[in-house]
């Protein structure tokens, strides 16, 4: 049985560390010669209105350069960074170049002549990942000779973890986003985002753990310094050794699974040789879903602040990116309003498949997608929609009010405030050093 070699390095040292990892897992080794090479690294989260933490959400600006200046000591002259960063606006074009001037890309740019690459700027070509899976896929990398995919180690509210195959989903349009959080049972979003692998050109993963985070893949949960690196020219197979080292095995990972089908390979390591560190030795527990009451109807944090007389239903895969950023800022929103009285039987319900419960007396129902399903559903006395896609900002604020949640207009005014609140986190800790994301 053909093996795929996984490493495992300890980040210790600038370029070294990344250069052990490389050479470990030989993922250049099958680099053309003269290749036109497009890096990919996680930038799941932008703002340029306020600091916010980037450890453990955002692929490491040293780990890129490090890349960068290996891929230069093997000749490769024409090298593009690009990424799909979700804006509030999807017509917003200065959020990613700032993205990508703040993390030192342009200093790449001038120093080693790399590119940088907005993909909602770019054509997208309609691709047949197979097995019914069609998605739009940026076209430069379909075009281009290898992919270096710079995923972050971290786990996933919706997925349990995020790491090479998701970070694909950075490189589909909108629409196809969209599709993949599909309330079809048999077309999920594990079941989609498992093909993402498919058509892509010969690659290298090397999934950047200097940071990890727990309930990710924003800067919500918990973020650790764990200081490690994990590559392979088998995106599968990294990903496979990455969720093991977050504490699961594979075979608990649906798109793993699905993967691992599909390409008839087994979960239990054994086409797997890992060199470097001993996995056992380095793998901890990260959880990866935020919690709530046991019956899923309102998260732990407002129960813990005795909220009554509100449901808001845990989140499923089908709520998009888009869905899911504002409702952290409504949970944060409703936190903050809470004074001790309870308000009436309220339902805020989210994503494409919840169904109202029966005996509320206000459901809010939040984002195109729920308002489109249930807006006449039998079981809502008084229906609040808060429409649009993204959803509204003053129609979610308006919502609240008029169900009683006297919430402040603070938090819709400007919901990229929200990001700033949990860097307050980590002020004060040496191991979160801003350092790691800039070039100089």
């Amino acid at each position: 049985m053909e093996k795929r070699l996984v490493s495992i390095v300890r980040y210790e040292k600038p370029i070294e560390s990344v250069r052990k990892a490389v050479e470990l897992s030989r993922g250049l080794d099958h680099l053309p010669n003269r290749a036109k090479v497009f890096i990919k690294p996680n930038i799941v989260f932008w703002t340029r209105h306020t600091p916010f933490p980037k450890w453990g959400v955002i692929t490491t600006s040293r780990v890129v350069e490090d890349m960068v200046l290996l891929l230069k000591e093997r000749g490769i002259d024409e090298m593009t960074l690009l990424e799909g960063i979700i804006t509030v606006d999807p017509n917003d074009r200065e959020t990613p170049a700032q993205a990508f001037e703040q993390l030192g890309y342009n200093v790449l740019k001038n120093r080693y002549g790399v590119k940088t690459l907005n993909i909602f700027e770019r054509p997208f070509r309609k691709v047949d990942f197979g097995e019914g899976v069609t998605l739009n896929f940026n076209e430069d990398v379909l075009e281009g000779d290898f992919l270096v995919n710079l995923p972050v180690l971290k786990t996933h509210a919706q997925t349990i973890v995020s790491l090479g195959i998701k970070n694909l989903k950075g490189l589909i349009d909108i629409p196809s986003r969209k599709k993949c959080h599909s309330p079809d049972p048999q077309k999920d979003l594990h079941f989609m985002i498992s093909h993402l692998a498919n058509r892509i050109p010969p690659s290298f993963t090397l999934i950047d753990g200097i940071y990890t985070t727990e309930r990710g893949p924003f800067f919500e949960g918990r973020i650790r310094r764990s200081n490690l690196l994990i590559a392979s020219s088998d995106t599968l197979s990294a990903d496979m050794v990455g969720a093991r080292v977050l504490g699961y095995d594979p075979s608990s990972i649906p798109h793993l699974v699905y993967a691992a089908k599909s390409h008839a390979r087994p979960l239990d390591f054994s086409d797997i040789e890992i060199v470097g560190e001993k996995i056992d030795e380095v793998s901890s527990f990260h959880e990866y879903a935020f919690p709530y009451t046991q019956d899923g109807t309102l998260p732990k944090a407002l129960d813990k602040l005795g909220v009554k007389g509100l449901s808001y239903p845990k989140y499923d895969e089908t709520i998009c990116t888009y869905c899911s950023g504002f409702t952290t800022v409504i949970l944060m929103a409703i936190a903050h309003a809470w004074k001790g009285d309870p308000w009436g039987e309220i339902e805020i319900l989210t994503g494409k498949k919840m169904i109202p419960s029966p005996g509320k007396e206000k459901t809010i129902l939040i984002g195109q997608c729920m308002v489109g399903a249930n807006q006449n559903h039998p079981n809502i006395k008084e229906v609040i929609p808060v429409k649009g896609c993204p959803p509204n900002l003053k129609e979610a604020y308006q919502a609240l009010q008029k169900v009683g949640i006297d919430v402040s207009p603070h938090f819709f005014e400007n919901m990229d405030m929200a990001a700033w609140y949990f860097l307050k986190r980590y002020e004060g800790k040496p191991e979160f050093d801003d350092s790691f994301f800039r070039i100089s």
